[in-house]
């Protein structure tokens, strides 16, 4: 028995939920989105809250009745809320820059990476003196937020000698001591 997948989905004011043959569509003041439901699972509507289902107790079903409840609380609250991320670059001379959603990196390699986000994402660049660059991402898709975060982490990830790359805030990176003399 899946207990996340049992709890009811709050839906609020601003928010209209709709649901046509296996897609449920959500609308929000942020956006749209809409997933495609697979697998035995029941999608309930009642007045303010989404009730998940599944018909049969297999295991892929148990495995999608967590799953899908999830993605549909997530769904909602990106489009009421919105989701955050934020990196930090760490490196003498690591600079971004934002161009209308074009983030252009110079992260030490002898060209400047430039990434161009999605329409859904929205950048913000913060450079403070004596403080490390942070990138700010801002979306109602928290899948496509993270797709996109990963993205610009893998670009160069914190090395575990000095922890100069790019990482998320709060991000705890284990050091190595170097060599040692003898």
């Amino acid at each position: 028995m899946s207990r996340i997948g049992n709890i009811p989905v709050l839906i609020p004011n601003n928010v209209f939920v709709k649901k046509q043959d296996n897609i449920i569509y959500i609308n929000g003041p942020l956006g749209k989105l809409n997933q495609k439901i697979i697998g035995d699972i029941n999608i309930i509507i009642n007045n303010n809250n989404i009730i998940v289902k599944r018909k049969h107790n297999d295991k892929k079903n148990r495995a999608l009745h967590g799953l899908y409840r999830m993605l549909i609380y997530n769904m909602i609250k990106g489009v009421y809320n919105g989701f955050k991320k934020k990196l930090e670059l760490i490196g003498v001379g690591f600079r971004a820059k934002n161009n209308s959603n074009i983030l252009d990196l110079n992260i030490g390699y002898s060209h400047n990476i430039i990434i161009k986000l999605p329409k859904s994402i929205t950048l913000e660049v913060k450079m403070e003196k004596n403080k490390n660059t942070q990138i700010i991402l801002k979306s109602y898709d928290k899948q496509l937020l993270g797709i996109v975060a990963a993205k610009i982490r893998s670009l160069r990830k914190p090395e575990p000698y000095k922890g100069k790359g790019i990482r998320y805030i709060n991000e705890y990176v284990i050091k190595k001591t170097g060599k040692s003399a003898k």
